[in-house]
C-alpha cells in the first residue's frame, strides 16, 4: 500500500489475508526513492520467500516482504539487490519506520 507524499517520498506498507485473518505490516517512510521499478515484484518475491521460510508465521512473512520491497526503492534498476541481512536489519527497525541505506 503506497502513500505518495511526493516523487521521492512515499509511505509503504502491506496487508495479507490468509483466508481467516488479515495481517497488516508496519508502515515505512521511504524518503529517498531512487527507482520505483521492481517495487511490486520485490514485494511478491519477498512474500514468497517469507511464506516458504516462515510457513507458520504469516505476520513475519508479510513484514519481510514489505521491508524487502521498501529497500528496493533505494536501489537503481529493476532487481532487488538488498541482502538478507539488510532486510532483517530494517525489519528490526529503530521505531522510526524510516528506510535508510
Amino acid at each position: 500500500m503506497r502513500g505518495s507524499i511526493n516523487a521521492s517520498h512515499n509511505t509503504w506498507s502491506g496487508v495479507l489475508y490468509d483466508g481467516n485473518k488479515l495481517f497488516e505490516s508496519p508502515s515505512y517512510q521511504i524518503t529517498h526513492i531512487v527507482d520505483r521499478v521492481g517495487g511490486g515484484d520485490s514485494f511478491m518475491g519477498g512474500l514468497i520467500y517469507g511464506l516458504m521460510t516462515y510457513p507458520d508465521n504469516h505476520q513475519h512473512a508479510l513484514n519481510f516482504a514489505v521491508a524487502a520491497s521498501a529497500l528496493k526503492h533505494t536501489i537503481y534498476g529493476d532487481a532487488n539487490l538488498a541482502t538478507l541481512a539488510e532486510v532483517q536489519t530494517l525489519m528490526k527497525g529503530d521505531g522510526s519506520g524510516r528506510v535508510s541505506r
